[in-house]
């Protein structure tokens, strides 16, 4: 019978076999905080359903401890309030759940926790990263910030006095908690919010996951610099974090026409599937454009749509609508993307600046720049 140590220290090892390096505290953090109490009940994906998990035998055990992200919400349902776990099903699409330790180890990593540093994590979730930052600063130090009542509440009583839980939008950070040394977000956002900046220390480190419209996200660890701006670069691992959620949001609805204006385009529906490239093109689509299903971009803003068809032996197909062809921006990021050898996200830059821009920009090593504005 594998006992939870046996699993934790298996995940460790997967962790620190799986990354380039790390640091020996961060993998330390793995092996001496337990998951199992922050994901009692999570959610498995059955049919096209979800149902909760919860149960005490091996195989829920190494599930646990599997370097693998466990939904632990649907629709605002969270897994432990569902009757009859195993049996009961929700169906809806996750809204919140416990990053793949994996990534969160090179987070964590990337974030360089010291003794006694002043930790804000945006988005509570499980209180299980919490509980490594806890294990990383001390007590004391970590305050972490979640905008669902049921979520923080469960973690308060987790975590205990030692953690500060705080119920709050995310976007303006912790007012009055600050200033912190570092910042960690476990949601994405397309820009990073002026409060997140403002409540870091010059020389403090900020790691935040960057969304986009193509779902192909980035994780940026940027260093606060003494003009109040910030700069740095994105992490190789792709990183499709859950966007930081806002009051009153919801999803855009895409009604693809019948008709359109309709061309062929070289470029096929598939290349939205490529992590590098589709970070790369979604950055330069507008922040309110959404993909609808495998080869449709939606932009709620206006009500442009591109429908893309692939066919076997021939040029794809492209149906446009609205005010703009949302298809030529991703044709145009293709082709800039090959002439530059395919740039990987680890080589791009992140800077902010005091006035509060936001840009990417790719420097090629005979110096020729490209770039966009977040």
């Amino acid at each position: 019978m594998t006992t939870e140590l046996e699993a934790r220290i298996r995940l460790a090892r997967d962790i620190e076999r799986g990354a380039s390096v790390l640091s020996s505290r961060v993998v330390e953090a793995f092996l001496n905080v337990p998951r199992h109490p922050f994901v009692p009940v999570f959610y498995r994906s059955e049919d096209g359903v979800h149902r909760p998990w919860r149960s005490d035998d091996e195989a829920w055990l190494w599930a646990v401890y599997a370097d693998e992200a466990l939904v632990t919400e649907v629709d605002g349902v969270h897994a432990e309030d569902v009757p009859g776990a195993g049996v009961a099903a929700v169906g809806g699409m996750a809204t919140s759940s416990s990053t793949a330790p994996g990534l969160m180890a090179e987070m964590l990593d990337a974030l360089d926790v010291r003794p006694g540093d002043r930790v804000l994590e945006i988005g509570t979730g499980s209180g299980y990263n919490a509980a490594l930052l806890l294990h990383l600063a001390g007590a004391g130090n970590v305050t972490t910030v979640d905008r669902t009542a049921r979520l923080v509440d469960a973690a308060r009583a987790r975590l205990g006095a030692a953690v500060t839980v705080v119920r709050a939008d995310g976007a303006v950070g912790c007012p009055g908690g600050g200033p912190f040394d570092r910042i960690i977000a476990t949601c994405s956002v397309r820009r990073l919010p002026p409060a997140w900046l403002d409540q870091c220390v010059t020389s403090g480190l900020i790691v935040a996951p960057i969304g986009n419209a193509l779902g192909g996200g980035a994780v940026a660890c940027l260093t606060k610099l003494p003009d109040g701006g910030a700069a740095g670069r994105f992490l190789h691992r792709p990183a499709a974090f859950m966007p930081l959620r806002v009051d009153g949001s919801a999803a855009a609805i895409c009604d693809v026409p019948a008709t359109g204006r309709r061309r062929t385009s070289v470029v096929g529906a598939r290349v939205l599937d490529d992590h590098g490239f589709s970070f790369w093109a979604g950055l330069r689509l507008p922040p309110s454009a959404v993909r609808v299903g495998g080869g449709t971009l939606h932009d709620p803003a206006d009500g442009s749509t591109a429908q893309v068809e692939d066919h076997p032996g021939r040029p794809s197909t492209v149906t446009t609508s609205g005010p703009r062809d949302l298809w030529k921006i991703v044709e145009s990021a293709y082709s800039t993307w090959r002439h530059h050898h395919r740039p990987r996200r680890e080589w791009l830059t992140l800077t902010v600046t005091p006035a509060g821009s936001q840009l990417v920009t790719y420097t090629t090593p005979g110096g020729e720049t490209t770039s966009c504005t977040l």
